[in-house]
This record gives C-alpha cells, sequence and structure tokens, in this order.
C-alpha cells in the first residue's frame, strides 16, 4: 500500500512539471508572438514619423526656394533700375554736353563773325600803304597787330578759305561775278573780293569772288 502511495505522489509531482512546463511554454509562445507585433508597430509609427518630418523639411525647402526666388527677383528689378538710370544719366551727361558744346560754338561764331570786319579793315588799311612807308614803325606796328591776331583766330581754328586758283565750290565761295582770263579755265576763281573764313570745318563767312565764265 505504500508502494502505491508513493507512486501516486510521484504521478502527482510530473502531472504538476508537465502543466508548469505547459504553461511557461505558453507565456514563451505569446511573448514571441508579440514581438513582431510590437517591432511592427514601432516600425510603422517610424515610417509615420519619417514622413512626417520628409513632408517638414519639403515645405521648409519649398518655403526657402520661394524666399530665394522672390529675392533673386528684387535683385534683379533693382539692377535694371540702377541700369535705366545709369544710362538715363549718361545720355543727360552727353546731351548737356553737346549743348555745351553747340553754345560754345554758337558764341565763339558770333565773336569770330565780329572780329572778321576788324581783319578785313586791317588788310584794306595794310594793302593801301605806300611801299616807301612800309618800312616806319608805324607800318610795322600795325602789321605785327594784324598777324597777332590772325595767329589768335588760327589757335581758335579759324582759317581763311583758299579762293584764288580754286575750282568754284558753292560751299565755301559766293560767285558774285564772272570774269574773262586767259590765266585761269572756266569756273576757276579768278579773283577774291572778300575773304571767307571757316570755324572748325563750318563755314563762317563764304568767300566773295569772281568766276571765269
Amino acid at each position: 500500500m505504500r508502494i502505491v502511495a508513493e507512486e501516486k505522489d510521484k504521478l502527482k509531482e510530473e502531472n504538476l512539471t508537465d502543466e508548469s512546463t505547459s504553461e511557461t511554454a505558453e507565456e514563451v509562445s505569446e511573448e514571441t508572438a508579440a514581438e513582431p507585433a510590437e517591432a511592427a508597430g514601432e516600425a510603422e509609427g517610424s515610417e509615420e514619423e519619417t514622413s512626417r518630418e520628409s513632408k517638414r523639411e519639403k515645405k521648409k525647402r519649398e518655403k526657402a526656394d520661394k524666399k530665394q526666388d522672390a529675392l533673386k527677383e528684387k535683385i534683379e528689378e533693382l539692377e535694371d533700375r540702377v541700369k535705366r538710370q545709369m544710362a538715363e544719366f549718361d545720355n543727360f551727361r552727353k546731351r548737356s554736353e553737346k549743348e555745351k558744346t553747340m553754345m560754345f560754338g554758337t558764341g565763339a561764331r558770333s565773336v569770330i563773325e565780329k572780329i572778321l570786319p576788324v581783319v578785313d579793315n586791317f588788310e584794306r588799311g595794310l594793302a593801301s600803304v605806300p611801299d616807301e612807308e612800309k618800312e616806319n614803325g608805324f607800318a610795322q606796328g600795325m602789321e605785327m597787330i594784324y598777324k597777332q591776331l590772325m595767329t589768335e583766330l588760327e589757335k581758335m581754328e579759324v582759317k581763311p578759305i583758299p579762293a584764288v586758283g580754286e575750282e568754284f565750290n558753292p560751299d565755301f565761295h559766293n560767285a558774285v561775278m564772272q570774269v574773262e582770263s586767259e590765266e585761269y579755265e572756266s569756273g576757276v576763281i579768278a579773283q577774291e573780293l572778300q575773304k571767307g573764313y571757316t570755324y572748325r570745318d563750318s563755314v563762317v563767312r563764304h568767300s566773295m569772288v569772281a568766276v571765269v565764265s
């Protein structure tokens, strides 16, 4: 009887051990099954967080790109405005210089036109001096003043227009009469009645001439 009781106790202990082992196995199985689910959840959460961060970064880049484009556009606008103002200032400067030159030229031309009759009177006076009196002090002084006046006019780019022996040119000469000549051909200037002058290549006064017919 004692042996039978001992065997029953052993069987009870073995059953308890099996049940404990079974419970442990089930717990391990449940924990092992839960781990992939938790890992999957964590992966999904990580993907969502990464996606949100990617969207935020994209928005930041788009905002930065828009801001940079706006700055570029503003800079281009300012550069264009500066270029326009510089071009306008350059045109204004050129116009001012041109107007200044024209005003100076007009004023100089007006003064030259008033001086030329004085030059004519000098030439007439010197031409009327007899040969025997050209050596006296007064005649020589008049000659020196005349040469000084012509030198100053030449420095101002005032030059006499060639006439006698030149072919008639209506741009420089004013024909007041026709003459017969054995020395010059037809259309050539044989006599200068009044000397003409140019100022910087523009005619101040035309030469009054007699042309061979």
